[in-house]
């Protein structure tokens, strides 16, 4: 059994622990509801823009709109996000792992120079800059002052990339944030435009009448509507972050208050079996004396 002086210093280490976690828990609640508040409010227009994006890129099938057509697939690129620090359960390893399935699974038939990785996030960064992959580029400051200013300049580099058949194919590796507690890591094809499957079946397709002219509206339209998705995205993972931390944070200082109460336990039964020894060892020093 430890001694009562390793016991009162762990006591003391977790509690020290617990003070921490719970900080960092109402940290990343504070931070939390403003990242909640910009995607929430990000969502609806994001979500009418897809739908004008689909409409257009499937009324429109000419060679122009080089966003919306489907070609051969020999070079991809993968967008990873993850976040700039840990302390947030597997939402980094999440990301993580359904990137590298994609790599060796999905386009396991393609060269491995063929496949690029640009990762947006420290923790993705470190790891596939270590691991072998095609890892292209880092863009871990993006979190620091998130904005579509900050982000445009590469979504624009992506678009460029696309539209010149360096990829065929652009795919976005993120986590979606739900509620605090819930967040799903997706795999979402940001380019070529993808038609939804419901849309597909029905055919169902709204016309469009274009002033001044089609070719002049699309060709600035799709791009700024992709850029928006973009940055959606990242929107998206940087609330799934604080509330993936908040949730770690939460479980840690639960953790915590349970091992205190595990600890007090064993203190309380080592107190009581010195107390004892203590008495015992009198009892028989006056039993000693008596029969002396």
């Amino acid at each position: 059994m430890p001694s009562l002086k390793e016991v009162r210093t762990r006591i003391s280490s977790v509690k020290s622990t617990q003070q921490i976690t719970s900080a960092m828990k109402m940290v990343a609640a504070s931070k939390l509801r403003r990242a909640q508040m910009a995607i929430v409010n990000m969502r609806p227009y994001a979500k009418k823009l897809n739908e004008i994006l689909q409409n257009v890129s499937s009324n429109d099938q000419s060679e122009e709109n080089t966003f919306g057509i489907e070609r051969p697939v020999n070079r991809v690129l993968l967008v990873s996000i993850t976040s700039n620090r840990g302390l947030c359960g597997a939402f980094n390893a999440n990301v993580i792992k359904k990137t590298r399935l994609l790599v060796e699974d999905e386009f396991k038939n393609l060269p491995k120079e063929n496949v690029e990785i640009i990762t947006i996030g420290k923790k993705a960064s470190e790891f596939f800059s270590k691991k072998g992959f095609n890892h292209i580029g880092s863009y871990d400051r993006f979190f620091d002052h998130l904005s579509f200013e900050v982000i445009q300049p590469l979504a624009e580099e992506i678009l460029e990339k696309f539209s010149k058949k360096q990829y065929d194919k652009v795919i976005i590796v993120y986590n979606q944030f739900k509620n605090a507690a819930t967040q799903y890591t997706v795999a979402e094809q940001l380019l070529p435009i993808s038609q939804k499957p419901d849309q597909a079946k029905t055919g169902a397709k709204t016309s469009y009448l274009f002033e001044p002219s089609k070719e002049e509206i699309l060709s600035s339209l799709i791009p700024s509507i992709l850029r928006v998705q973009f940055y959606k995205t990242l929107l998206d993972s940087f609330a799934s972050e604080h509330g993936a931390r908040m949730t770690a944070m939460q479980q840690a200082t639960d953790n915590a208050q349970e091992m205190l109460r595990n600890l007090k336990l064993k203190y309380n039964k080592a107190r009581q079996a010195a107390i004892t020894g203590e008495i015992l060892e009198i009892v028989g020093g006056a039993e000693a004396l008596k029969n002396a």
